[in-house]
């Protein structure tokens, strides 16, 4: 399969999302929903293989993208799967996704009440025994290089600035949720200048 191949069916994809999938931990006939979705990069193989795909954003313009790129991958889904809508106020019902993704999501939280209603809104979200997996900012490997502002709003060595957790706390968060990590928390520091870390948990 030639790069442009790879690329039309699986896009933009995060490489460690495609990693579950290579797992076959999102699986045919699951519903993933993807929370704060943007313009559907990490959707469209799920699309294309028929899965039951919903998502949010707040951007309304974002959601019109994902819309058009649903109606052109998979037809048959209906419009509303789709919303215009914070994550941590969802109009979803409760235990509706299998899998719920959140890349690159929670670090753009502007407070510790901001950040858990986002977790606990899509934990809300998902099913006994659904994946949740988060792809989010953290100071894991950085320490030392990452200059708190207000709380964990931190400004980071690339110049960027996030809300940021470490490894402790997603432990504890976990632990509070009920649930089980799936894997080791990963985390890629991208040369010393951001840290991104993996959370992938199963509610139990």
């Amino acid at each position: 399969m030639s790069p442009t191949d790879l690329e039309t069916q699986f896009g933009q994809i995060d490489i460690y999302l495609f990693d579950q999938l290579l797992r076959g931990r999102i699986r045919p006939g699951m519903r993933v929903f993807d929370a704060g979705c943007g313009h559907g990069r990490n959707l469209i193989y799920l699309l294309r293989s028929g899965y039951d795909v919903c998502g949010s954003d707040a951007d309304p313009a974002s959601v019109a993208r994902v819309q058009q790129l649903a109606a052109s991958l998979a037809p048959t889904l209906p419009s509303e799967n789709f919303r215009a809508e914070p994550v941590e106020r969802s109009t979803f019902p409760d235990a509706f996704a299998d899998v719920v993704l959140s890349s690159a999501v929670l670090h753009f939280a502007r407070s510790d009440e901001q950040f858990l209603a986002m977790v606990h809104e899509m934990w809300r979200l998902l099913k006994p025994g659904g994946m949740l997996w988060c792809r989010l900012a953290s100071t894991i490997g950085i320490e030392e290089r990452v200059r708190a502002i207000r709380g964990r709003w931190s400004l980071l060595p690339d110049g960027s600035e996030r809300y940021l957790v470490d490894e402790t706390m997603l432990v504890e968060l976990t632990r509070g949720l009920g649930g089980r990590l799936l894997d080791p928390i990963k985390t890629t520091v991208v040369q010393d200048q951001r840290s991104m870390t993996t959370w992938v948990l199963r509610k139990e």
